[in-house]
């Protein structure tokens, strides 16, 4: 029977994640385990935590379902999943469903997309699950369309994950709305995000100063072909993403300049000394 690993960044009793629970528990021939932080670590990037010991207790979801909590990141989360902290080997991670879109840019901070990362670099295939809820929402999203949407792809992923090779792993961006208001599903590529992040300072009551990285909610170029187009033109964007970080076309460029000079300089300024 497939084993799938659930997460996410926002906490193991955030909404999101019982909704991601209720979309795999409609999967016929499909168990799960539950591993997630105790606490939210949104923005959080990709940790790995090395200075200190990680503590692993059980809790009881909302609904009575049965999870490990821990007192490490995302990663850390998937990744002791992985090396051990079940019993039985996990098949698929998925995580999220995180209650604001990770569009462009965003997956190199989000903590719900380096879960799935996580899972990549163990050899284990990833996908993360967004829901582009507007910035003014007040209250909880209505995860209602999100959880069909999400048990349908990882039917589709459960059923072609032999076709993708090793260190890919899937950033699956919903549209907010009913799901007859979704237009279908794109495949796509990450988008231009567009930051309008500010630095205030301030000063505590003894006057040291400290500061807040701010600012209003980031925005996006909707180009057709793009995440942050599909999510905008009302569809679900799935976007694979990989390990290999290398920037191939500028490789050739790079033999171009004249790296003899490097050891050289380098040798003569240690001469001179």
């Amino acid at each position: 029977m497939t084993h799938i690993l659930i997460t996410n960044d926002d906490g193991v009793f955030h909404p999101g994640l019982l909704a991601l629970v209720e979309a795999v528990r409609g999967i016929p021939e499909v168990e799960y385990s539950i591993v997630a932080p105790h606490r939210n670590w949104s923005a959080s990037g990709h940790v790995k935590t090395l200075h200190r010991p990680l503590r692993v207790w059980e809790v009881r979801l909302t609904d009575g379902t049965r999870a490990l909590a821990s007192d490490g990141a995302p990663s850390d989360c998937v990744a002791l999943a992985l090396l051990g902290l079940l019993e039985k080997p996990v098949d698929l991670v998925v995580s999220g469903i995180n209650p604001m879109a990770n569009l462009g840019y965003d997956v190199s901070y989000s903590g719900t997309v380096t879960a799935a990362m996580e899972a990549a670099i163990s050899g284990v295939l990833g996908v993360a699950f967004s829901l582009n809820s507007p910035a003014d929402l007040s209250g909880s999203p209505d995860y209602t369309a999100s959880i069909v949407i999400a048990r349908r792809v990882i039917r589709q992923v459960l059923a072609h994950r032999d076709t993708l090779p090793e260190g890919i792993f899937l950033n699956v961006n919903i549209p907010y709305g009913p799901l007859e208001d979704v237009r279908g599903v794109q495949i796509t590529r990450m988008g231009l995000r567009v930051y309008r992040d500010k630095l205030e300072r301030r000063e505590d009551p003894r006057g040291v100063p400290y500061y807040w990285i701010g600012g209003e909610a980031p925005t996006g170029i909707p180009e057709p072909g793009t995440d942050i187009g599909a999510v905008a033109a009302g569809y679900v964007s799935i976007t694979p993403l990989q390990l290999d970080f290398t920037a191939y076309p500028v490789i050739p460029t790079l033999h171009t300049w004249p790296w003899e000079e490097v050891l050289g300089q380098a040798r003569a300024e240690d001469d001179d000394e």
